[in-house]
C-alpha cells in the first residue's frame, strides 16, 4: 500500500471515530422527553452519525486495500455528507435562533412566549394537529411530578434552575400571580386576567398547564437549548470531515499518479 493509501486509511478511521460522538449525542437526544414526543426532531442525528461511520469504513477499505472504484464513490459521497451537514447546521441555527425567553425577577429560572420562537419552529411543532399527541405524550412522561420531590418549600424553588419545560408546563405564568403550595399546585390568582394561560392552568395533576402556550413555548425551549449543544459536536465535526476530504482528494491523486507511473515504469523497463 502506497504512501496516499495509507494516509487516507488514517484520516477515514480518525473520521470513523469521530461518528462515535455524533451517534452518542443522537441518542442523548432522541432519549429526552421532549425528543420522544416530536419525531421530527428525534433521529437525524443519529442517521448522521451512522452515515459517517459507514462512509468513513468505506474510505477505510478502499484506501487500505486500493479499490479505486470504491474510494471513488467514498469521495463522492463524503461530499454529499459534508454537503448535508452543513445544511443542517445553518438551517438549525436559523431556525433556533430567537430564543422566546425572559427572565422573571426574583426568580432563577426563565419563562418563555411562543412568540419569542422563529415562526418555522412554532408551526411544524405546536400547530393544532400535532400538539393534542404531543401534549399527551409529554403528560404520560410524568415530568412534572419530579420537581415535588426536589424541592421542598417556595425559596428554592424560585430560586431553581428548571427546564424550560418545567417552567412552561408545571406552574403557572408568574405574571398571574398565583399563592405556591408545590411545585404543581398553586392557587388564588391576584391577576388572572393579565394573561389567557392564568384560566387554563389547573392544579389537577393530569392537566396542569399543558394546555397553555407557555407549555408550548417551553418545549421549543427544550427543543432550541438541546439541538445548540449538539450542534457544537456537528461543527466540530464537520471540520474534521472537511478536512479530511481535502486530505483524501489529494492522497487519491496522488496515488493514481503513483499507479500510472508505475505502470509506466514497469513498461519502460
Amino acid at each position: 500500500m502506497g504512501v496516499s493509501n495509507n494516509i487516507t486509511a488514517i484520516l477515514n478511521f480518525i473520521a470513523l471515530l469521530c461518528s462515535i460522538p455524533i451517534i452518542a449525542s443522537g441518542l442523548w437526544l432522541a432519549s429526552k422527553p421532549d425528543n420522544e414526543c416530536v419525531h421530527l426532531f428525534r433521529w437525524p442525528v443519529v442517521v448522521l452519525g451512522f452515515s459517517i461511520l459507514v462512509i468513513s469504513l468505506m474510505g477505510f477499505v478502499g484506501a487500505y486495500w486500493y479499490k479505486e472504484g470504491l474510494l471513488a464513490l467514498y469521495l463522492c459521497c463524503m461530499a454529499i455528507l459534508i454537503t448535508l451537514v452543513l445544511v443542517l447546521l445553518i438551517f438549525a441555527f436559523v431556525v433556533t435562533r430567537p430564543d422566546g425567553s425572559s427572565w422573571v425577577p426574583g426568580r432563577g429560572y426563565k419563562e418563555y412566549r411562543l412568540e419569542g420562537f422563529s415562526n418555522w419552529f412554532r408551526n411544524h411543532v405546536t400547530n393544532d394537529d400535532s400538539w393534542f399527541k404531543i401534549r399527551n405524550c409529554l403528560i404520560d412522561t410524568n415530568f412534572c411530578a419530579k420537581l415535588n420531590t426536589q424541592f421542598v418549600g417556595a425559596p428554592d424553588f424560585f430560586l431553581a434552575h428548571i427546564s424550560p419545560l418545567q417552567s412552561g408546563c408545571c406552574k403557572p405564568p408568574d405574571i398571574c400571580g398565583y399563592q405556591y403550595v408545590n411545585p404543581t399546585m398553586w392557587i388564588n390568582p391576584t391577576n388572572p386576567s393579565s394573561d389567557p394561560d392564568c384560566a387554563l392552568w389547573s392544579s389537577d395533576q393530569s392537566q396542569l398547564c399543558y394546555n397553555c402556550n407557555s407549555c408550548k413555548a417551553g418545549l421549543l425551549g427544550n427543543l432550541r437549548n438541546e439541538w445548540r449543544k449538539a450542534n457544537i459536536i456537528l461543527i466540530i465535526t464537520v471540520v474534521v470531515l472537511i478536512f479530511v476530504y481535502v486530505i483524501a482528494c489529494s492522497a487519491f491523486r496522488n496515488a493514481q499518479t503513483e499507479d500510472l507511473f508505475r505502470k509506466y515504469k514497469q513498461g519502460w523497463t
